[in-house]
């Protein structure tokens, strides 16, 4: 007779089943739609398969195809699928490794006689991987000793080459983890001619997918090593509905249209001229207007928050880095030095804070100082490799909102909740709203100082983050070597997500350059230190603002807010005195005359998304009015008074608005 066994499920209930029930039967014995939609299961944490019997005592949850780990389950199995359809395509070429990335999938293969894919292929791979998953082939798993996982892949070098480093202890990317005794490989057979190297979990048969797509090849160098073989890789996505692709498809489009790098060139906002390098913009005076708004504002609220401004060169001797530990641990970001001064060793800064420490050391502090808060917009360089460049999102030379605060032990938890709101108030001034937290932590074997000071230090910032009513995410492993941080993650108008603001709390640096203050009791006393970049940089943070905004920007940043059309020659001194009124108020104005058709005057200003374009004719130089073309308007007023306008203008720039109003969506209009 069956025994029974008793898992408890995620509400903290329990449930008897018989024993060597599956995952999926538990899902049937849940109900019926929950099997329909269930993709894998997680016992005691770990994700397993749908046909893995259940052991008395565990605690099960059933991942569901539109969960996020459903998602993850789906496309990976499409990964699978892909993968089986282009060696049935190619005859001989090798498969390397196939991972799901965001929203999607990828695989790289080599293709025989060095072949390479076109994206004409990715009609005829789609068409056969449909004819895979009409095929309905199970996925299912077996364990492999590692002399047998080299056996079955004995023609497939990359499936090779991860089966050794599994033997040996490593943990590879899409196959089994390793320990220093792994024995085994799991593997995942579909039919008698594919078997694939991987951890799992998949789908139960082919049969269950069928919502993807394949975006488009690239080549990508084995292990990201631009040493090693260049692969042929493919890019895919995969949902668990033709709704939920039909969507991701429409965002990528609304995504492409707001690209940044597209709209800078557009709106002649920056470029990336060759002769300086890759990653090293250069700002326009359209995009030149934009940065200065941006940082004129924000030294405006810096003032009013207490912050002291400080200024540092961009270069220093490689003795400022080796105390602080960057040229320790942030090596490989780092350009390669200088030697000057018969032999002296300059780098370019990668980083300001040891310069505001030295700021801080430059005389005897009294806790009668503290807090100090100093702020720079200081330009930093990166070394970023040539692949990872990306607009002004990667860049090689870059300006941050560096701040430090400089604090007693007893002031830290009062600074880090007086940082954090002021971070989160200023983010929601330039339009973003949709906030959750990340709390990086320790990174294992990249970390200084005792494992009870990043535990107060992570404390501390657990506490901040948990006052400010948003969600809170935890980042394993993710924090800077010298302490935890918060990052605020905001998500923008077509609902990704981006890293904005960082705060980091910080034990080391303060003790790694023996700083002082001199305390209430007459002794010397170590400061905290919290480092705090708002918008990270400005350039990423412009990027952002522009997606976000899809480089309709609200009209207290453009850098253009009107633009003025005379109707005709005969309005041309009524338009001259329209923008000589609005410039001597402060207004960002300019005058297109009427050299050409007054249709393709507004369609160019359109374009260029300003604010407002005024058009004037006999009517309003007699009554002293404008006509208000008003971005996103479908029709322009007649007739407005011009005071009323100026009014109506100067409150919206002063409440930071947009001609769209309030609650319009980003970027919808013209």
């Amino acid at each position: 007779m069956a025994g029974v066994v008793t898992v408890r499920l995620p509400d903290g209930s329990t449930k008897e089943l018989v024993e060597g029930t599956t995952a999926l039967h538990l899902a049937e014995s849940i109900g019926p739609r929950l099997a329909k939609a269930a993709v894998a299961a997680t016992v005691d944490g770990a994700e397993v398969d749908l046909s893995a019997e259940i052991s008395d005592g565990s605690t099960v949850s059933v991942v569901t195809a539109e969960s996020d780990a459903g998602r993850n389950v789906i496309r990976h199995s499409t990964a699978h699928v892909l993968a089986q359809a282009v060696l049935r395509l190619w005859p001989g070429a090798y498969f390397a490794i196939g991972p799901v990335i965001e929203d999607g999938f990828y695989y790289d293969f080599e293709l025989p006689g060095g072949a390479h894919f076109s994206d004409d292929d990715l009609g005829r791979i789609e068409a056969t991987m449909r004819e895979i998953m009409k095929e309905d082939q199970p996925f299912v798993r077996h364990e492999h000793s590692i002399q047998e996982g080299l056996s079955l892949f004995e023609d497939q070098p990359f499936k090779r080459e991860i089966i050794e480093a599994i033997g040996v202890g490593a943990n590879e990317i899409d196959a089994a983890p390793g320990d220093e005794s792994a024995a085994e490989v799991s593997t995942y057979w579909n039919s008698p001619v594919f078997t694939d190297l991987c951890r799992g979990p998949h789908v139960p048969s082919t049969g269950r997918l069928g919502f993807f797509t394949l975006m488009r090849v690239a080549g990508a160098y084995w292990r990201g090593d631009e040493k090693l073989q260049q692969l042929q890789r493919i890019y895919g996505t995969a949902w668990e509905s033709e709704k939920a692709l039909a969507a991701y498809l429409h965002r990528l489009k609304e995504a492409e249209r707001r690209d940044h790098r597209k709209l800078g060139a557009e709106l002649d906002l920056f470029s990336f001229p060759e002769e300086i390098g890759s990653g090293l913009p250069v700002f326009h005076p359209k995009g030149g207007t934009v940065r200065r708004l941006m940082e004129e504002y924000s030294r405006a609220q810096h003032v009013l928050a207490g912050y002291e401004f400080v200024n540092t060169p961009h270069i220093s001797k490689a003795e400022l880095f080796e105390t602080s530990g960057h040229l320790n641990w942030f090596v490989d970001g780092i350009f390669p030095p200088m030697e000057l001064d018969g032999g002296q060793q300059y780098y370019l800064k990668p980083m300001n804070c040891p310069f505001h420490i030295l700021i801080f050391k430059s005389r005897q502090r009294s806790y009668r100082e503290l807090p100090i808060r100093m702020f720079e917009f200081g330009t930093v360089y990166r070394y970023e490799k040539s692949g990872v460049v990306h607009g002004l999102i990667r860049v090689r030379g870059m300006t941050q909102d560096d701040a430090h605060i400089f604090c007693t032990r007893e002031q830290m938890t009062t600074e880090l909740f007086t940082t954090l709101t002021f971070v989160l108030s200023l983010l929601r001034d330039f339009g973003l709203e949709d906030f959750f937290l990340e709390l990086s932590t320790r990174p294992e074997g990249k970390a200084v100082g005792t494992e009870e000071e990043w535990d107060e230090a992570t404390d501390a910032l657990r506490s901040t983050a948990q006052k400010m009513n948003l969600d809170l995410v935890l980042d394993e492993g993710g924090g800077a070597f010298y302490g935890p941080k918060i990052s605020v993650q905001a998500r923008d108008a077509i609902g990704r997500t981006h890293q904005m603001s960082t705060i980091q709390l910080d034990f080391q640096l303060p003790q790694r350059f023996d700083m002082e203050y001199v305390g209430s009791d007459n002794c010397r006393h170590r400061p905290i230190m919290i480092h705090r970049a708002l918008f990270g940089s400005v350039e990423r943070f412009f990027a952002i603002l522009l997606e976000h905004y899809a480089g309709a920007l609200p009209t207290w940043l453009s850098p253009e807010q009107v633009r003025v059309l005379p109707l005709s020659d005969a309005h041309q001194a009524y338009a001259d005195g329209v923008e000589d009124r609005l410039r001597s108020l402060g207004i960002r104005v300019s005058l297109d005359g009427a050299d050409e058709p007054l249709g393709a005057r507004i369609r160019r200003a359109k374009m260029t998304k300003v604010p407002y374009i005024l058009v004037v004719g006999d009517d309003d130089v007699a009554a002293g009015s404008v006509g208000v073309n008003r971005r996103g308007s479908k029709q322009p007023e007649r007739g407005v008074p011009m005071e009323s306008f100026v009014d109506g203008l100067a409150k919206e720039i002063a409440e930071r608005g947009s001609p769209e109003g309030a609650g319009a969506v980003p970027g919808g209009g013209a």
